[in-house]
């Protein structure tokens, strides 16, 4: 038994030395399942970004218009969604105050 051993040795240990080697290659921490995980990980946070940039214009955008030279339609249409006034078939009439305070 111990001759044939001797004689398989370089088959035994190129054969685990295999084994091993393709067990690490598939699994750990930089193995090709890590891989596609990070993959699809980079790609998902690469969509929030894009995502959350978007946001970001948005609300720059819905920031300058509240900036010293209003936009008086911005600020009568966030009025009508907030606090749910009119309705699309309805006339508006403006009342302006002459009556100025100093």
């Amino acid at each position: 038994m111990l001759k044939r051993l001797k004689k398989n040795y370089f088959l035994l240990i190129s054969s685990f030395l295999i084994i091993y080697i393709s067990f690490n290659l598939l699994t750990g921490q930089r193995g090709l399942i890590s891989y596609f995980e990070k993959k699809n990980l980079l790609k998902s946070l690469k969509n929030e970004q894009f995502q959350i940039k978007n946001k970001i214009q948005d609300l720059d955008f819905k920031n300058s218009l509240l900036s010293d030279n209003l936009d008086l339609d911005y600020i009568e249409t966030l009025i009508r969604e907030r606090f749910l006034f009119g309705d699309k078939n309805e006339i508006i009439y403006i009342i302006k105050n002459n009556d100025t305070k100093n």
